[in-house]
């Protein structure tokens, strides 16, 4: 045991097989017949009769005793008389109180696999465990998140202090608040409402300029815009712009203003008018680069970009944007998966039908049908018709839903723990209060996570140190 004097290290502790031995688990001591032992080979103790020196024998045990010739394992006695039942009877048996991850932890060091567990606690066993692990997974998501979510409220007080060494800081802070925070208070509110208003009108234009209903012609007979909408455009581009300007000069550090996402956007939403604007100087000023006018109408069509402006004031528009930045993984395998399953019935398309139908006689072609019909669009465009060939469409359909079904579950997931992040993330900021400076930084609120950690911790320790009339009867047979 511990404390004992080791033998020399090169000293040979010889084990009889047909000699008893003697085991000491946390001061449960025991002897156990080597017969009994040997029927599992594979187990800990079983080893044990195979040990020829000291070095292998502390290998498998934790401390031993030349004297008394007894093992010591460092391990919890109240486990114990389970493992000795199992060598006992062959099977293994969970008490309904036993916490199951200190069961599984404890049958894993002794090497008895899960498979000995009998059948009449098999069942229960492994639906435990399975809660346990889906409960492991919600609590790493609950602590990954309330970390995230504190990282960045910290970099939010830390941008909120920059404004107390500036000029008129108290002043700025109070406009960055406003403009930065859409839920920060009333008038921030009316601004956000504002912007959704300016950018829904400016989409809408766009999309009815393009409707024959409302376009008009010149005296050249070429199509113009309405006046009507060029208003529209140029008061949501003033907007946009007043915007943009106004952030960017309350903003508490201007070097890294453009390294948030959402500047970006702002910026890229009111490029394209402006390029615009210069590309038609350009032109009217030098007529053999009347080329330049095609680029001018590209960018007319990114003017679209503008509905990503509305992520700035939508809690699910920003939770997406963080879902898919950070789940490159399974958006890779998802397109992976498309793309074997496109690639393997696009060839069997083809096998069973390019000497009946015109629309899928060469691979490519294929490709396409087979793209539509794993993702279930369905444009109908090009159908087998031999009768191998609709069972050929039936399976790349079924295929499919599951090829899609799989790597989607876990986006969903990822989706879920962002926008509960960032609810958490707008609520504690928007009951911040700069009014009098800042004074502290806030905490996020942990007394969930904690709690529910140590319940779960009393519950274990409770559990160990029950004893139910089971185990009782348990303890009764081993002595």
């Amino acid at each position: 045991m511990t404390g004992q004097v080791l033998g020399e290290p090169g000293s040979v502790a010889y084990m009889d097989d047909n000699a008893d031995i003697r085991i000491n688990v946390g001061g449960f001591k025991k002897r156990l017949q080597s017969d009994t032992l040997s029927r599992f080979p594979e187990t800990r103790l079983a080893r044990l009769l195979h040990c020829q020196s000291k070095e292998s024998i502390l290998e498998l045990c934790d401390d031993y005793d030349d004297t008394e010739k007894e093992f010591y394992f460092d391990r919890n006695p109240a486990l114990f008389p389970y493992v000795l039942n199992f060598y006992n009877t062959g099977r293994l048996h969970v008490m309904a109180e036993l916490c199951i991850f200190s069961f599984s932890q404890e049958i894993e060091y002794w090497g008895i696999n899960e498979f000995f567990i009998d059948s009449c606690c098999s069942s229960a066993y492994h639906c435990r465990k399975m809660d346990q692990d889906r409960e492991d997974w919600d609590d790493r998501s609950d602590e990954g998140s309330t970390t995230s979510s504190f990282d960045e409220l910290l970099e939010f007080y830390n941008d909120a202090t920059k404004f107390d060494k500036q000029l008129l800081g108290s002043a700025r802070r109070r406009v960055w608040l406003m403009l930065d925070n859409p839920g920060y208070s009333v008038a921030s509110r009316i601004i956000s409402i504002l912007s959704i208003l300016v950018v829904l009108g400016s989409i809408a234009t766009m999309c009815m300029n393009s409707m024959s209903e409302f376009s008009l012609l010149d005296s050249e007979g070429q199509p113009t815009e309405d006046p009507r909408f060029e208003t529209v455009e140029h008061f949501g581009i003033g907007w946009f712009t007043l915007e943009l300007v106004a952030r960017f000069v309350v903003a508490p550090d201007l070097v890294h203003f453009f390294d948030h996402p959402l500047n970006v956007i702002d910026l890229v939403s009111i490029l394209p008018f402006y390029l615009t604007l210069l590309i038609n100087l350009v032109v009217e000023s030098s007529p053999a680069l009347a080329n330049l006018g095609r680029v001018a109408q590209v960018l007319r069509l990114m003017r679209i970009f503008r509905i990503l402006k509305l992520a700035r004031h939508s809690t699910g528009l920003r939770s997406l944007g963080a879902t898919l930045r950070n789940s490159y993984k399974e958006v890779g395998l998802l397109l992976l998966y498309l793309a074997v399953g496109v690639s393997f019935f696009s060839v069997m398309a083809y096998t069973v039908e390019k000497e009946d139908s015109e629309d899928l006689s060469t691979i490519p072609a294929c490709w396409w049908w087979a793209t539509v019909s794993m993702t279930t669009v369905g444009y109908g465009d090009v159908v087998p018709v031999s009768i191998a060939g609709k069972l050929t469409a039936s399976a790349c359909i079924l295929a499919g839903i599951l090829v899609v079904v799989l790597p989607i579950t876990l986006i969903f997931n990822k989706f879920s723990l962002f926008y509960k992040r960032q609810k958490q993330l707008e609520i504690a900021m928007r009951s911040c209060d700069f009014d009098e400076g800042i004074k502290e930084v806030p905490s996020v609120n942990l007394r969930n996570y904690y709690a529910h950690k140590v319940k779960s911790l009393m519950a274990s320790l409770s559990n160990m140190s029950r004893s139910s009339p089971s185990e009782q009867s348990l303890n009764e047979s081993i002595h």
